[in-house]
């Protein structure tokens, strides 16, 4: 099977699992976050970040509710280390930093925190709340902190029932085009 492949079948499997606390699946969270991000006009690259950013949720086995449980899953570890053997920095960088992302951004713009949904404000805190300033330093220094800060907000606004989005298969080129 072809890492797209398996990334598609993965999308089939858990996809339409509701995305933790909000009123859209996991699936359709992922592709509006790709929709924002091709609507901003960013590269192929940051475009298969946002398609593929929650991929962590979907190979894990951990339960929908576990913010509520006090558990962080991590799932931006899971969907890194995945994915990283089959993409390129540009791609999984931003992936496993957008968790870090929403903790910047909530300690360096006040207004962040209030764009945020109950179910994100949850996670922040059990992903350890806002960066403190040597946080914020580290964060800024690495060279994808910017391109996870705009994951992020696409990542945030990808939380809407109605929204109409390409489907999942329209976007197999250009992963295709980005294995390694």
């Amino acid at each position: 099977m072809s890492p797209v492949d398996e990334i598609f079948s993965r999308f089939t499997a858990a996809g339409d699992e509701r995305y933790i606390g909000e009123p859209v699946t996991v699936a359709q969270h992922m592709l509006q976050a790709a929709a924002f991000a091709q609507h901003d006009g960013a590269g192929d690259e940051l475009i298969a970040a946002a398609l593929l950013h929650d991929y962590g949720h979907l190979v894990t086995d951990l339960p929908e509710d576990s913010a509520e449980r006090g558990i962080d899953t991590r799932h931006e570890e899971l969907g890194f280390a995945f994915l990283e053997r089959w993409f390129p920095a540009a791609v999984t960088e931003p992936i496993r930093l957008h968790v870090a992302a929403k903790r910047y951004l909530v300690a360096v713009d006040p207004a962040y925190r209030e764009e945020l949904s109950p179910a994100s404000l949850l996670s922040l805190d059990l992903q350890g709340g806002p960066m403190s300033d040597e946080e914020i330093a580290d964060f800024e220094a690495l060279p994808h902190a910017s391109a996870a800060c705009r994951l992020r907000r696409w990542d945030d606004a990808g939380k809407d029932p109605e929204m109409t989005v390409r489907p999942l298969e329209s976007y197999r080129g250009l992963l295709d085009s980005l294995v390694g």
